[in-house]
Formats: structure tokens, sequence, C-alpha cells
């Protein structure tokens, strides 16, 4: 490209030629300064009318600012809706997390008391830096996901001490009558009406006629019944080929079928059946096999830590057949 550049004073003519290259080069500086130019003129402009009142320039500079501070408060509230929705889902999962922790320490024997008190806090403050939303939102959802783990495992562990709960609360280890001695144990002894030797299937409790029979433990009335040798009869079943019996009572209040919880009672002392005397007879049975129940109420005790009844052990008792004895009371 050939430019001719003529000065009119001088009368002289001056030919510039220009490459491609030259004229891509110069087209770009004409236009950096062209850029440079409005930049400034339009900084000069808008703050000089700022600064100075000039009503265009003033009402357009509001006009920016508030469009800025609306597009920030948007972004903010927009935010903090988010945010707010997210803390409202972590307060429900601690609601959540909470009553979880209370139904797991009460199945534990802990009191949930303890479990909310505050643990004491505090050392040096040394301040650190404010955070972002980004960092805030991170450590949301670290927290969400540390929660929603926390309580899996705490309704595994619930579910588990439940299950335990439930398998002890089915085990016969609470005593059927309370403040009574024991009278005959389990095993070979005389027998009071034949005299001679004979097994005795379970534990006989003398107490005064109307004393009240709890159950054992937990299960199903399989059996309700008179029954020729044990009077009125009742039979639980608590599961895994677990049974008890209690014999000779006066008055049954269950029936066939009903759902029996540990220590309810279920009938009163009586002198029905083959017996000398006013006593509970109970029995143990696995798989249909009578068991020492002296074994079961031991471990109830040793489970609790305390003693669940005042049951004394009976004392020896001769198990040769040495001739006929004198009929002892309370016995069969």
């Amino acid at each position: 490209m050939q430019l001719i550049i003529t000065d009119a004073w001088l009368a002289k003519s001056r030919a510039v030629h220009l490459s491609g290259t030259k004229l891509v080069l110069a087209l770009v500086a004409l236009s950096f300064l062209l850029m440079l130019v409005s930049l400034g003129l339009y900084h000069w402009v808008f703050l000089k009318g700022a600064r100075e009142g000039w009503p265009v320039i003033g009402s357009l500079v509001r006009l920016v600012v508030r469009d800025e501070v609306a597009q920030r408060d948007r972004f903010v509230r927009e935010n903090i809706e988010v945010m707010a929705k997210k803390l409202g889902e972590m307060q429900a999962k601690m609601l959540q997390l909470e009553s979880l922790g209370e139904r797991v320490s009460g199945l534990a024997g802990v009191n949930p008391a303890d479990i909310r008190a505050k643990p004491g806090q505090g050392g040096v403050y040394i301040p650190g830096r404010d955070l972002t939303l980004d960092e805030l939102q991170a450590t949301l959802d670290g927290l969400e996901a540390l929660t929603n783990r926390r309580t899996d495992v705490m309704t595994v562990i619930e579910s588990r001490l439940f299950e335990q709960k439930v398998k002890k609360m089915m085990v016969p280890t609470q005593a059927p009558v309370v403040d009574v001695s024991l009278g005959s144990g389990f095993g070979w002894r005389i027998d009071p009406i034949a005299g001679s030797s004979a097994l005795h299937t379970g534990l006989d409790f003398p107490a005064e006629p109307g004393t009240p029979i709890y159950a054992a433990a937990g299960g199903v009335v399989v059996a309700q019944e008179f029954h020729p040798q044990y009077g009125n009869m009742i039979e639980i079943d608590h599961g895994n080929d677990l049974i008890t019996r209690y014999g000779h009572s006066s008055r049954v209040f269950v029936k066939k079928g009903d759902l029996i919880k540990r220590g309810q009672k279920i009938a009163a002392v009586g002198n029905t059946g083959r017996s000398t005397g006013p006593h509970l007879h109970f029995e143990v049975l696995v798989q249909g096999v009578p068991q020492d129940p002296q074994k079961f109420l031991n471990a109830g005790r040793q489970m609790a830590g305390t003693q669940v009844a005042q049951v004394r052990p009976p004392a020896a008792q001769p198990v040769t057949n040495t001739g006929p004895a004198s009929p002892v009371a309370g016995q069969r």
C-alpha cells in the first residue's frame, strides 16, 4: 500500500510505502489508542459529573450503582436461602440423631442426660480469617455427610441392642414369686406323698394362697388347663424351644394364646392338683427336657447386679430311698 503525503506550504510530496504487516500494526496501535482515550474520557466525564452533580451523569451513576447493589443483594439472598435450606435439613438430622442417641443410651443403660451435657471447651484465642461462602458451604456439606454416617451407625447399634434386650426378656430369669423362700429344689428327693425317691423337675415356693405369680419372661401362653398332677397349670413358650410351667394355682388370669410380658401377673398361688399345701411349682423346659430353674434365676441376678427376689437356696435333702417319710407341706 502506498500513501502520498503533500505539504502545501513547501509544495512537496512524499510517498510512504506500507506493507501488510505494517498496516496491521498501525491499525492495532490506532485501536488501542482510541480505547485508552475512550476509557479516559469515560472516567473523566462520569467521575467529574458525579462529583459536581451533573444531572444526567449523576442519574447514570446512580442507576449503575443501584444495579450493582441489586445484583449483589440477589446473589447474597440466593446463597442465604440455599444455606438456610441446608441448615434446616441438618437440624432435622440432628434431631433424628439425638432421638436415636436417647434410645440407644436407654437400651445400653446409660443416662441420656450425660450424652446431652455440653462438654467443657476453652483455650487461647487465635483469630483466623473469615470463611468464604464456598468454604462455609463445603463445611456444611462435610457436616451433613458426617451426620448421615453417624445416623446409620446409631441405627445399626440400636437394632443390635434392641435384639439383645429382647433375647434377654425372653429368658426366664425373673423369679415367679417375690419375698418367698424356696421350699424344695430341683433334683432327686424323697417324694412328699409317695415317700420314695423321685425326681423333682422344678422348684417349689411355699406361699400363702392368693400370692401373685409373675411370668419369668415374655412369651405366649401355649397351655392353660387343669392337670391331674399340676392342678391349674400354665405353660408359656418363650421361643427357641424354651418353656416355663407354673402349677397348683388357685386362680388363673391368662388364657391360651395370650401374649405375656415379662413380670406380668398370670396367676395366684394355690393348692390344686397333687400337692400337700399351697405353693407354686415352677419348671423350665428346654426342648421338652426339664432344667434346673435356679440356674436361670441366678443368671438373672448376675445380669441385674442385684438380687431380683428373696429366694434362699434349699437345705440339703437326701436322695436315697430310705423308706417312708412324713409329707412336707407345700410340695409336689
